[in-house]
């Protein structure tokens, strides 16, 4: 696919994977429509890709129909979804906050249902590409990740779901694999008095944080080949022919870190939203 005039919606633009996406689509030439919160934010981002903003909550099924609708209106289709937006908590199951648990599956994962499925007579229309942002949580399923790794996972087996449902439709649907990136989010989670030092502290490759550069690449590159998975680093993928050993791993590194963590997170109450997306999502 040749994005030049393609127009290219993604959801979760206003910072971080999203917004360094939109910006190398933009020097392609894709017309930009950004889809999120934090609305001063994601116009600015809009401004530099030449593109325009909706502000819209993907949880919500009337403002992201709205929000497809002014897009349609505005550039008259829709070539490409990239369903980006996602949000991440910090926490163990037994003394997380409830309310920033379901947060994020309801924004991780329904807010890709939502935007897919309004999206989605536009991507058949225009025979389309779709790309859901996994995530390597959908992988590996490390302690204090419930949420957002169970999100993730559904994320994955939805979009190998869709695959399959709509190629004689001639849509295709891939599924990104990002491991730690540097943004606001995995920053913000750094910063965490508990959940920082066990992410830095995971072994080899597994603690290494990427640029979000890497991953702008690689997503482009994924758009214009329509591809059916994309992996931020490579190894990711080869991870993924090793998926079934990984919670033997996780349960053998797990007694070193999370005893002390998790008398923690339960006596001081420490669980909640990260980052600026967190806190905006939060609101939604």
């Amino acid at each position: 696919m040749d994005v030049a005039g393609k127009v290219v919606l993604i959801t979760g633009a206003a910072r971080g994977i999203g917004a360094e996406v939109a910006r190398r689509l933009a020097a392609k030439g894709a017309k930009l429509a950004l889809v999120g919160l934090e609305g001063d934010q994601l116009r600015q981002v809009a401004e530099q890709c030449g593109g325009k903003a909706w502000e819209a909550d993907v949880t919500d099924w009337q403002a992201l129909e709205t929000a497809v609708n002014g897009v349609v209106d505005h550039y008259g289709g829709i070539d490409v979804v990239v369903a980006n937006a996602g949000i991440a908590a910090t926490g163990f199951v037994r003394s997380m906050d409830p309310a920033a648990f379901e947060r994020v599956i309801e924004v991780n994962l329904l807010g890709v249902w939502r935007t897919v499925r309004t999206c989605l007579p536009h991507l058949v229309a225009s025979r389309g590409y779709c790309l859901v942002v996994s995530s390597l949580a959908a992988i590996v399923h490390i302690p204090g990740n419930a949420a957002y790794s169970a999100a993730k996972a559904g994320c994955e087996a939805f979009a190998d779901s869709l695959r399959a449902e709509v190629r004689h439709l001639g849509v295709d649907v891939g599924v990104a694999y990002f491991s730690w990136i540097s943004t606001d989010m995995v920053n913000s989670a750094d910063e965490h008095p508990v959940f920082g030092p066990m992410r830095s502290g995971m072994p080899g490759l597994a603690g290494k944080k990427y640029p979000v550069s890497d991953v702008g690449k690689a997503v482009v590159r994924a758009i214009t080949r329509r591809s059916k998975a994309v992996h931020v680093p490579g190894w990711v993928g080869g991870l993924k022919f090793f998926r079934a050993f990984t919670p033997k791993v996780v349960d053998r590194q797990a007694p070193k870190s999370v005893p002390a963590a998790d008398r923690e997170m339960a006596a001081n109450d420490l669980s909640g939203l990260v980052g600026p997306g967190g806190t905006a999502a939060a609101k939604g």
